[in-house]
């Protein structure tokens, strides 16, 4: 497991939980692809370019600054930011509980593992359990990553799990769509639409789903590597004519019972 990213204090009541954080999702799986020069072949730099001093500024002589007018900044040092006074920078205080559920899934950010110290395996074990047996989860705040966050604490098996929430301000707000409205189903259809989801019920095995996008993208790197001709797949055809709903629906169901049964 990498170094742990925060380590600090879980305050569960009058319980304190000293534990560290560790990012529990890995992004390095995807395939890195580089900007290029497209006459040269020559991979691009990103430089931090001073349009005063006209040079790149290495890291040692960069700031943060505040913007509070056009080209007018307050300068912030990095004692500055550690200097907050912020309990959340060192502390994580449980402020509710409520049910997982209620906590929308377009909230959730980030994720990562809790993992005690020496000292607090055992009220570490209790949040967990209390959590578990309570079905219910921690909403509390971090300071993580230069800013505050609100953060979901639940548990998967025997690990607490701590996973940012986006602020409500960040939400978008779903209201300027175009949504069909007035718009009602016919029974039978709805009825046919539930068969196909029944049809295609079962338990959730992550192991079952491989990232195809990945595979076909290496493939094709191994054949431009080789020399060899790439074949293009062709674009689904558009359909061309409206299909009639029911049938499409009836079809559906027929062919995920056929693949359940083994005969598909």
């Amino acid at each position: 497991m990498p170094r742990a990213v925060w380590r600090g204090t879980i305050s569960f009541g009058l319980v304190a939980i000293p534990v560290r954080l560790h990012v529990a999702t890995d992004e390095g799986s995807s395939v890195p692809l580089h900007l290029l020069c497209k006459n040269d072949g020559s991979r691009l730099r990103n430089l931090r370019w001073c349009p005063t001093e006209n040079r790149e500024i290495p890291w040692d002589e960069v700031v943060r600054g505040y913007e509070i007018a056009k080209d007018e900044h307050v300068v912030l040092t990095r004692d500055d930011l550690e200097s907050l006074p912020l309990r959340t920078t060192r502390t994580i205080e449980i402020l509710q509980f409520c049910a997982r559920e209620e906590v929308p899934d377009l909230y959730l950010d980030r994720a990562y593992y809790v993992e005690p110290e020496e000292v607090g395996r055992r009220p570490y074990t209790l949040l967990r359990t209390a959590l578990e047996r309570s079905n219910r989860v921690g909403i509390g705040k971090i300071a993580l990553r230069d800013r505050e966050h609100l953060a979901r604490i639940g548990w998967i098996g025997e690990t607490l799990v701590l996973e940012t929430l986006l602020w409500p301000e960040q939400i978008r707000d779903a209201g300027e769509l175009d949504l069909p409205s007035g718009v009602t189903p016919h029974a039978a259809e709805v009825d046919m639409a539930t068969m196909l989801v029944d049809a295609l019920v079962r338990p959730f095995d992550p192991s079952e789903y491989h990232d195809e996008y990945r595979a076909a993208l290496l493939r094709l790197v191994e054949e431009k590597q080789a020399g060899r001709e790439v074949e293009r797949a062709e674009a689904p055809a558009a359909p061309e004519k409206v299909i009639d709903l029911m049938e499409a629906l009836r079809a559906s169901v027929e062919a995920a019972r056929a693949r359940g049964t083994g005969t598909g």
